[in-house]
Order: C-alpha cells, then sequence, then structure tokens
C-alpha cells in the first residue's frame, strides 16, 4: 500500500484548513481587531485628556533665549521655556524664598507672648518684615552675627555697569533685597538680559527682623501654629527661616537651619501683589530659588564678617545644567494605566488555541484524520502556520491601532524590537499550548483553564513579578528563573516597554532600540533567549506526549525496548510459556471451530507469503483498574484471519468488545499482548503505514460541522493520493453509492444533515480511494430501512477484493452482508463461521409455532406436540400462541405436517408453522451459554 506524501497529505490539510477558517472568516476578523478595542478605550482617554489639558499646555514656546551667550559682567535673562533646548544654561542669583507679606508672621493672637512681633497693620501696605526666628547657647555673640547677616545700604544701588556687588545683597524670589531698615525709595537695579536686549530691573527693599528666642523647642512651636494650612482666608503667620547657632562663638562655628520647602508661595495672583512677573509661552516663569544654600551663605558671611579677617564667602551665581529638548505635548496615560491591559491583550490567544486543539482531540477528529493516513508532521505543521499566521495578524494589530491612536507605548519603542519581542512570545505562547492540549480531553475544561491562567498569571505579574523586578537587591538570576513561565516573560518585555516610554516622558529621544537589548539592566536579551529555549523545549515535550501518551508510557517503552534488546531470548521464552499455560486453559472452554481459527493462525504466521488481508494473533487487551478496583480484560487471546474479498462480521451483546477489537485494529488502542497484521503489517510497529490503506467508518460520526459531505469526500480522497478527474469521479461515485447527491445534499454543510445523512457520509469517507481494509462500526445504526438497504447494496458492491470488517447488531444485516461471522462475549471468541454454518452447527433444533383461541386448547396443544416428539420444548406461550423447540435429532418433517393437519379437524388451530432456527437463535444461545460479566 503507497499513501500520500507529507507534501500531498500538507496540501489536503491545507485545503480543508482554508475552507474552514473562511467560514469562520467573521470569527477570526473580530478576534484579530480585538487589540482595537483596547486600544481605543485608551486612546479615547488619551483624547480626554488632551482635551482636558489642552488649555493649560502652551502651543508654542520661544526658546531665543538658548542659544544666548551670557557674559561674565552681565547678569543671564530670565528662565527659557522648560522644554527648550538648554546647551550653555544662563546664570542666576542665589535667591531666598520668602512667605508673601500677607502671610508674614504678625501680632495677630497666633503668638501672645511674643510681643516682639510686627503690628498687623503692615500687612495692608504689604510692608511687613520676613520674620527670621534665631536661638543658641551664646546670645550676644548671636546677635552679633545677626547684625551682619544683611547689608546695611541708605540709597539706591545701580549696578548696570559692574554687577559683582549683586552676591553681597540678599534678593529674595518676590524680587526684593532684605536689609535691617528700609527707606523710602530705596531699590536695587540690576541688569537683565532677554533674548539680544538687556534692560535693569528692579527689586525693591523688604525688610528682615532677627527675632531671638530662647530654645529650639520654642522655635519649632512658633513655626508649627503659624505654618501655612492650604486656606487663603485665615491669617497665617509664616516664619521665614530658623537659625539654632548651638554652642557657637568666636572659635567654633555650628549651624541648625530650619526651612520651608513648600511651593504653595506662588499660589496669589499678580493683582493682589504688585511686582512685576515674566511671561514666556504663555505661563509665569519665575526665577530658581537656593533655600538651604542662600540661608547658609548668610550666615557664614556674617560670622568671617564678625572674625574681621577681611574674609569673605561669595555665592555669585547658580545654573542649571545644559539639557537637550524636553518633549512638548499632553500627557501620555498608556503608562499610568499600567501593564495588566497590554499583558491580558496578548495573551487571549492562550485559551483560543488551546480550545481549538483540544476540539479536534474532544471530537476524535484528529484520530479519525490519522486513521486515513494523515501524519503526525503534516498536522502540527499545518495546526502551527495557522496559529502563527493568527497570531502574527494579532501582533500587527496590536500595533498598528496603538501607534494610530498615538499611545506613546507603541510610536516610542522601536517597531523592530517590539515585533521580534512579541513574535518571540508568540511562538512561545503557541508550542506552550500545544503542550498544555496534551494534558486535556474535554473543550470546556481546556477553555476554563485557558482564561484562568491568563487572568491569575497576569495578577501575579503585576503583584508578585513585579515587585521582585524593581527590588535591585533581589539576584537577577531568580528573576529568569521566574521568567521560565511565560506570562512572566510578556511582562517583563511589557514592563520595560513601558518603563522606558515613562522614562522618556520629557525627553524626546527615548525607547528601546536594537542597541538596548544588551543592555543588563532591562534584561530583554535574556527574555529572548528564555522564550527561544523554551519555545524548543515545549514542541519535543509535545511531540513526545503526542506520541506516547504520556511520559510513563514513553519510559515504559524504552524500558521495555532496551530490556528486550539484553535479555531478548529468556524474555520471549517468558512471554511464550506464559502465553502457552494461558492458551491450555483456555482451549478447554473453546470450541472446535474457534480452535481451528486458531490453529489457523498459527498455522499462517509461520508463512512469509501470507494471503489474508488481516490476521489476528492472541490479541489481548487489559484496562488497569482504579481507584482499588480490579483490572477489566475487554478482549482475551482472540485470533482470526480474513481474506481479501470478505466481509467479516462481528457480532456481540452491548460491552462484549466488538469496539475495542476494532480499536486496537485501527490503532485507536494499544494492546496488552498479542498483536495483529494489516497487509502483512504489524500493528504494534507499522502503524503509520497501515493507516496509508484502510478506511474507518467508525460508531460515532466524527465529522466538522462546517464542511460540506462533498468536501469531507474531497479531503479524505486527497489523503489516499487522489487528485483531479480521479477524484471527482470517487466523490460522485461515493455520492451516488450513498444517495447523497439528490437536493443538493453533497453542498450543504454537515451541521444541517441529519443522522441518517451523516451516517451514509462516513461510511462514504471509509470507502473513498480504494482502500485495501475497510472497519465499519456499526455502519446502518440510525438508518430508516430504505436508506439500510441502499448502504447494503453499496457495501456488498464494495467488497470486491478488500477486507471489510463490519461490527453489528443486526442479525438481518450480518446475514445479507457478512461472508463470515465471529460472535463475541465476554471479549472472547465464542464462535466463527459463515451465517449457514452457525445455524447448523450451534442451531440443533426447529421452531414450531402453533396459535389458537386463549383457554384451553392450548394444554392440549403442548400435549398434541408431545405426542409428536417427546423432546420438545415450550419455550414461548403467550395469548394463544406457543412456540416449541423440536430437537432435529429423532424429528421427522413429514410427521409434524401429517400430526398438525389432523389435529386441525378437532382443534380450533388459526395459524401453525414450522421454522428452522434463525441467527438470532444461534446468538441468544450463544450468549446464554457465555454465563460470566460482559467485558467493557
Amino acid at each position: 500500500m503507497m499513501g500520500a506524501s507529507r507534501l500531498e497529505q500538507t496540501d489536503a490539510l491545507f485545503r480543508k484548513n482554508l475552507v474552514i477558517q473562511r467560514r469562520a472568516c467573521k470569527t477570526n476578523c473580530c478576534l484579530i481587531l480585538f487589540p482595537l478595542l483596547l486600544c481605543s478605550v485608551i486612546g479615547g482617554l488619551q483624547i480626554l485628556v488632551n482635551h482636558a489639558s489642552s488649555h493649560d499646555v502652551p502651543t508654542h514656546f520661544d526658546c531665543s533665549c538658548s542659544n544666548v551667550t551670557i557674559d561674565e559682567n552681565a547678569m543671564g535673562g530670565m528662565d527659557c521655556a522648560s522644554d527648550c533646548p538648554l546647551p550653555r544654561a544662563p546664570k542666576w542669583p542665589p535667591l531666598l524664598r520668602l512667605p508673601q507679606p500677607k502671610y508674614r508672621a504678625v501680632q495677630d493672637g497666633l503668638f501672645p507672648s511674643f510681643t516682639d512681633l510686627p503690628d498687623a497693620s503692615c500687612r495692608a501696605t504689604w510692608s511687613c518684615p520676613a520674620t527670621f526666628l534665631v536661638t543658641g547657647g551664646n546670645q550676644s555673640f548671636v546677635g552679633s552675627v545677626t547684625d551682619s547677616m544683611f547689608i546695611a545700604q541708605s540709597s539706591s544701588v545701580n549696578l548696570s555697569v559692574d554687577i559683582a556687588p549683586l552676591s553681597d545683597f540678599v534678593l529674595a524670589d518676590d524680587f526684593t533685597f532684605l536689609q535691617n531698615k528700609c527707606f523710602p525709595g530705596l531699590a536695587l537695579f540690576y541688569p537683565v538680559q532677554l533674548g539680544n536686549e538687556i534692560v535693569s530691573e528692579e527689586a525693591r527693599c523688604a525688610e528682615g527682623l532677627m527675632l531671638w528666642r530662647d530654645s529650639s523647642w520654642t522655635i519649632n512651636d512658633e513655626i508649627y501654629r503659624g505654618s501655612y494650612q492650604g486656606n487663603n482666608e485665615k491669617k497665617t503667620d509664616e516664619i521665614a527661616a530658623a537659625y539654632d547657632f548651638l554652642s557657637s562663638d568666636q572659635a567654633n562655628f555650628n549651624l541648625i537651619i530650619s526651612y520651608n520647602s513648600s511651593n504653595n508661595y506662588d499660589e496669589y495672583l499678580e493683582s493682589e501683589y504688585p511686582v512685576p512677573l515674566y511671561d514666556q509661552a504663555g505661563s509665569v516663569q519665575k526665577p530658581h530659588s537656593v533655600q538651604v544654600a542662600r540661608l547658609s551663605n548668610m550666615a557664614s558671611n556674617a560670622y568671617l564678617n564678625l572674625r574681621g579677617n577681611d574674609l569673605k564667602m561669595s555665592f555669585d551665581f547658580v545654573k542649571e545644567m545644559p539639557r537637550a529638548a524636553r518633549h512638548l505635548g499632553p500627557i501620555d496615560i498608556s503608562p499610568l494605566i499600567g501593564k495588566l491591559p497590554f499583558v491580558w491583550t496578548m495573551e487571549l490567544l492562550f485559551p483560543v488555541i488551546l480550545s481549538n486543539i483540544v476540539y479536534e482531540k474532544q471530537k476524535k477528529l484528529r484520530i479519525m484524520m490519522k486513521m486515513h493516513g494523515l501524519g503526525d508532521l503534516p498536522y502540527w505543521t499545518i495546526s502551527y502556520c495557522y496559529f502563527l499566521l493568527l497570531s502574527l495578524l494579532y501582533v500587527l494589530s496590536f500595533m498598528l491601532f496603538g501607534s494610530v491612536l498615538g499611545l506613546r507605548f507603541f510610536r516610542q519603542n522601536s517597531y523592530g524590537v517590539q515585533f521580534v519581542l512579541y513574535f518571540s512570545y508568540m511562538n512561545l505562547q503557541i508550542s506552550f499550548a500545544f503542550l498544555v492540549a496534551t494534558c486535556f480531553s474535554s473543550v470546556r475544561t481546556a477553555t476554563v483553564t485557558g482564561y484562568f491562567y491568563i487572568f491569575v498569571s497576569g495578577l501575579l505579574s503585576e503583584v508578585l513579578f513585579r515587585s521582585y523586578v524593581e527590588d535591585i537587591s533581589l539576584s537577577r538570576s531568580w528573576i529568569a528563573v521566574m521568567e521560565l513561565l511565560p506570562a512572566f516573560s510578556l511582562y517583563r518585555i511589557v514592563y520595560e516597554l513601558s518603563q522606558s516610554t515613562w522614562a522618556g516622558s520629557y525627553m524626546v529621544s527615548s525607547g528601546i532600540r536594537w542597541i538596548d537589548l544588551n543592555d543588563p539592566e532591562n534584561g530583554l536579551a535574556g527574555v529572548l533567549t528564555i522564550m527561544v529555549i523554551e519555545w524548543c523545549v515545549f514542541l519535543l515535550f509535545t511531540f513526545y506526549l503526542d506520541h506516547f501518551g504520556s511520559f510513563q508510557n514513553g519510559i515504559r517503552k524504552v524500558a521495555a525496548l532496551v530490556y528486550s534488546c539484553i535479555n531478548g531470548n529468556h524474555f520471549q521464552a517468558a512471554q511464550q510459556n506464559i502465553q502457552l499455560q494461558e492458551f491450555g486453559a483456555s482451549v478447554e472452554m473453546e470450541r472446535a471451530d474457534v480452535i481451528k481459527e486458531r490453529e489457523t493462525v498459527e498455522q499462517i504466521s509461520k508463512e512469509s507469503n501470507r494471503s489474508y488481508s488481516v490476521i489476528c494473533s492472541k490479541l489481548k487487551k487489559v484496562y488497569h483498574g482504579k481507584d482499588g478496583n480490579a483490572n477489566k480484560t475487554a478482549v482475551r487471546e482472540i485470533s482470526l484471519c480474513m481474506s481479501r474479498g470478505q466481509c467479516f462480521g462481528i457480532l456481540g451483546p452491548n460491552g462484549a468488545g466488538k469496539t475495542t477489537l476494532v480499536n486496537l485494529l485501527t490503532g485507536f488502542s494499544k494492546p496488552t499482548s498479542g498483536t495483529a497484521y494489516i497487509e502483512g503489517m504489524d500493528i504494534r510497529l507499522n502503524m503509520d503505514k497501515i493507516y496509508t490503506g484502510i478506511g474507518v467508518c467508525p460508531q460515532d460520526d466524527l465529522l466538522w460541522e462546517n464542511l460540506t459531505g462533498r468536501e469531507h469526500l474531497m479531503f479524505y480522497g486527497r489523503l489516499k493520493r487522489l487528485k483531479g478527474a480521479a477524484l471527482a469521479e470517487a466523490i460522485e461515485q461515493s455520492l451516488r453509492s450513498m444517495h447523497l447527491i439528490a437536493g443538493g445534499i453533497a453542498d450543504k454543510l454537515v451541521g444541517k444533515y441529519s443522522g441518517g445523512m451523516k451516517r451514509r457520509l462516513s461510511v462514504a469517507i471509509s470507502l473513498i480511494g480504494d482502500p485495501k481494509v475497510v472497519y465499519m462500526d456499526e455502519p446502518s445504526s440510525g438508518l430508516d430501512p430504505a436508506s439500510r438497504k441502499n448502504l447494503w447494496t453499496a457495501v456488498k458492491s464494495a467488497k470486491q477484493d478488500r477486507t471489510i470488517i463490519l461490527t453489528t447488531h443486526s442479525m438481518e444485516e450480518a446475514e445479507v452482508l457478512c461472508d463470515r461471522i465471529g460472535i463475541i462475549a465476554n471479549g472472547s471468541l465464542q464462535c466463527i463461521g459463515s451465517s449457514k454454518e452457525l445455524k447448523q452447527r450451534y442451531g440443533g433444533s426447529s421452531v414450531l409455532t402453533v396459535t389458537t383461541p386463549a383457554g384451553e386448547e392450548e394444554e392440549e396443544v403442548e400435549m398434541l406436540v408431545q405426542s409428536i416428539l417427546p423432546a420438545a420444548r415450550r419455550v414461548y406461550r403467550v395469548s394463544g400462541t406457543q412456540r416449541f423447540e423440536l430437537p432435529k435429532q429423532g424429528m421427522k418433517i413429514s410427521e409434524v405436517f401429517q400430526a398438525m393437519e389432523q389435529a386441525k379437524s378437532r382443534l380450533h388451530i388459526l395459524a401453525w408453522g414450522l421454522a428452522d432456527v434463525t441467527l438470532e437463535d444461534v446468538f441468544v444461545r450463544v450468549a446464554k451459554e457465555c454465563d460470566m460479566p460482559t467485558a467493557t
């Protein structure tokens, strides 16, 4: 037998899957477009955020100050817009941050014990001094220091020519300078460069009031009670700063500074405080302040001045660090919504792939294709390619919609890097789904488990794995171990891409690039390596489990093979002894025809040229008990042979082992011992080759609901190497023989077929492609009488030059179709032969049926039959109808007829008949004689 090549099998499966997926186009499109839903939701939120923040985000910045050269003798210009490039930063004087005049500390009831605070009337003229509290171990020394903190100036100062003395003045961020005492008209003018123009800016005088307190505890309490509480209507009293000089004296200088780090001072309107504010790029800009450094410098300079050595600690300017242009635009919300939506979206295909694989397993479509010649490699290749194509479209959809909707998560990272990472993960996800599918036989269970996995793994990634990634004290090796779970690998990818986007929220050049894959900080190279290795390992495990069924079976088979190679002769001799002992124990209970069949099988097994198509040699199947239950023997040492051109019928009660025997011959299950040869090939070793030349009509209709009858035959015909005109002719012939032509039945979806139509299609599939051996497991079940007759005609015409193995419960069907019949009960072959031989051999009686009016004549009829043949036995009596078994030995048919004709004259015999035993009678008799539990 020569089956289709792997390329032909792949082509057939590809064409079949293409038709199925074309019909499922809407479902696939919805699946591929699902990322659009996520991206649309995020994009909609982004649009709302953009709209809400559009009034606060300037559309244009004046970046002319970025390239201004600051002269050493001139004050640098105003602060550039925060998003402009700053290749050469301007200089700023170190400014002191002061409370707003209306919130400066005064006598208003909060501090009744401190009478040295200014009167509250100063708030009306915005002239309240900035209060500084001081304490220390040496009050006189502290007073000398604080008296020297501010330069005494009685007239205005103009620094338009030389601004070096500017560092001597204590400038505040509200464009004032501090002195112990201010005089009318006292001001400080200094140059400011705006663009290419230098203008003179005025700083007004503000008084700085130094007040002594006895302890730092007192200072702390006063500052706390006067702190700003966030309510503009409340008259709060804020202290500018506080000094604790500790044990300072002329020889030692120790200092603790208390300062306010709040940025709430600018929450007032220009109309409330007539100080010039500089407006650039549509927003108010203020000079920078260096609070602690300036407070410390004030005390240090005062201490040096007190020492009288003409020492001076100048604090001239501060400047920003040069920077590149910062990103201008609205806030990107994609990093803010977290990683989970992206992770769950990418994982969504896992339960889809898993349920598809388990569906073909649950419906036994995979084994049906395999029994018609489809190899494992073409099946897994086409399945993998389909899911890979689906995954690629899904990833491209994910990236495309995210980019079109403006999500920086997609736009800012390199598209090439994203594609490689996602492509690698999708390959890993497919192989992982293939591996997990070997553990399930129910689509519902697999689907629920798949969705539960993506939900739980996503939560664990966010709650558990993320904390480990961000914990720099944890070894990266443990992170790599955790990334062995595919969900964690995906989360790490999304996390790093998101982090790079978040880190680059202000910078133009950011995101993950190819060069960043080698960065050990993000670990993406390690994740990529782990995914590739796991992808290969999962595929290998999948093929292993698909072939052996479980790890234990594979190990057991390898161990048995090794053991047989080492101790081959001893092992074979032991097996033969065991089989001889079992054979000897069973021969005593076997009938002569069964023994003869076994001897024929043994004789055939010794011949090199076998003319029999199917040979079963001591075939046995034992199902091992679980949970303490005993083992069940479904098939017991069955030996039989079937020649070409013959239909062999297998009869037996429910649970007798008929279907189990067919499953063994078709490779659906493996024999416990013994073997069978199909066209000379051993079912234990050459099942893949056997599949190329057999046809199977299983007990259940294993069909695709979304394929037509013609498409089913086309697919299985291609697996039998039929092409072109030969394929079309074979399909038409099969459809005509099964009466599936009329009314366009052949081109309707199988999901719309009736049970009888599906059964006829299953028979047609088993016969297409001229298989040498055909298995039909109850082919006429569910058919009406007319369809059953048509099926019998097709089967009788199809058995020429091929072997048909048929199981049935219909004795009529067995008599019409089967050349030889074997009756199985409790897993054992009870008798074998043609229908006529079985009737003669096991039907040693005739059946006499007599019908009279119900009443006393029934007893007279029984006495009449006993007078004809004393060995007669009544087996049936209902409402005047009686049936008697008449042993053929000692019975003469003429005497029966003569006696019955004579009895008509004195008895009211309505009807009578004498018939030979039927096959049904033989079946019932054999089943009753086998008084033991039936096999499963």
